[in-house]
């Protein structure tokens, strides 16, 4: 474990990591768009011809949709990734198999994908169906199959020792490469992104309710109105962002290593300890993050999920410990990028320094918003930083907070 010490963060490096921070938001439109696409797709897979009607199928996002934490596409060749689930709330384990699950869920997107006459074929992959929209829409969204496995949860982690306050949300789903996919069995992959979403939300619950209220105040959001997560952006919410572009960044040319979003975003949920300042919350989160990768005797990595314990993101690093190496050598990088940035005053020179973390285009937005402050105009450089141009380059990512494809 490594213990650093914060840096003391000059006012204009504040400025800058929140012009950051802003520069990658998305625009509030996406997110409705994207709640949008799969509103509509529930209530397709609920009308009276439906052949799924019966199992009571509701639609529901998970990811960095769900968590508020979604950045743009590195690239114009890139998509956002929807990731959503489909419960059959009416249906068990004992009533089917995970391929007839599938397939129910298939036949009905198919045929959604005709009426909305889409010309993209719907696309299998390993847990989900993918719907792709036209190529101006820029996304695609992976929609995975489940059934309500709340009490097996519960007395699976209870048996285990483990802690079930997250059980209650708890989900099966398909995979076509589990022993039982064929067969009718109680031993399902299991899944739990609401969970997951509750745990996140407590992990910034103070200051997450603090500006909940101070939407409301604003008139921005009515008091009676549910206030969606992404609505309501938190210093944690803004850290996890800026960490996922820096990763996108640097490992461009090394898309097979890139540490993936849900173990960036755990550790990261982890190690803030709510922060109201966005660098004071990106430093906790640096400094502590790696406090949260258990190293088991065998010298193997555990970053458990906190809505099923059982569960280890890092799995994938015992068969492939150079992900586990990458891992360590991007959060010493991002610590050295963001320290070095931090304790400088001229907003120039640090948006200059963010730039070959974050990419030009990037940079360049965070200098318009610097310049707006002081009501100058805003210096652009003169082209885009070799990494942002090698990203233009890159074949699209399709990897999501969730592990759906």
């Amino acid at each position: 474990m490594n213990i650093h010490a914060r840096p003391v963060v000059t006012p204009q490096a504040e400025e800058t990591l929140e012009d950051l921070a802003d520069s990658l938001a998305i625009p509030e439109s996406t997110y409705e768009k994207a709640a949008g696409s799969y509103k509509s797709l529930g209530d397709f897979l609920n009308r009276p011809a439906s052949s799924i009607r019966q199992f009571d199928p509701q639609v529901h996002v998970q990811g960095s949709f769900g968590l508020g934490t979604v950045i743009p596409p590195s690239s114009d060749a890139e998509d956002y990734d929807v990731d959503a689930v489909c419960e059959f709330r009416k249906l068990t384990k004992s009533q089917t198999t995970q391929q007839n699950l599938k397939k129910l869920l298939g036949n009905e997107m198919f045929a959604y994908a005709r009426e909305r006459k889409m010309s993209k074929p719907v696309v299998e992959h390993r847990r989900c169906w993918r719907l792709e929209y036209a190529d101006g829409a820029q996304f695609h969204m992976d929609v995975t199959p489940g059934l309500l496995n709340g009490i097996e949860q519960r007395a699976l982690l209870k048996a285990h020792g483990l802690d079930d306050r997250f059980a209650e949300t708890a989900i099966a789903i398909t995979d076509i490469d589990h022993h039982a996919y064929g067969i009718v069995s109680a031993d399902w992959p299991r899944s739990n992104p609401r969970g997951y979403l509750k745990w996140f939300v407590s992990r910034m619950e103070v200051i997450f309710e603090e500006r909940k209220r101070e939407l409301i105040r604003k008139g921005i959001r009515a008091g009676t109105e549910p206030i969606p997560v992404y609505a309501v952006r938190t210093p944690l919410q803004s850290a996890v962002m800026i960490l996922k572009r820096h990763r996108d960044i640097m490992f461009v040319s090394r898309s097979d290593e890139r540490p993936i979003s849900i173990i960036l975003t755990t550790l990261a949920a982890h190690a803030y300890n709510g922060e109201a300042k966005i660098s004071e919350g990106l430093f906790s989160i640096l400094n502590g993050m790696d406090r949260f990768i258990v190293r088991n005797a065998d010298g193997s990595y555990l970053v458990a999920n906190p809505s099923d314990p059982t569960e280890n993101f890092a799995d994938k690093w015992r068969k492939h410990p150079e992900r586990a190496a990458a891992f360590f050598e991007w959060l010493e990088q991002a610590r050295h990028d963001f320290t070095h940035a931090s304790e400088l005053s001229n907003k120039q020179l640090i948006t200059e320094i963010l730039a070959k973390s974050v990419g030009g285009g990037v940079a360049d937005d965070v200098r318009k918003r610097s310049a707006a402050r002081l009501g100058a105009p805003a210096v652009l450089t003169s082209g885009l930083v070799r990494n942002e141009a090698e990203a233009r380059r890159a074949p699209p990512r399709i990897e999501g907070d969730r592990r759906n494809a």
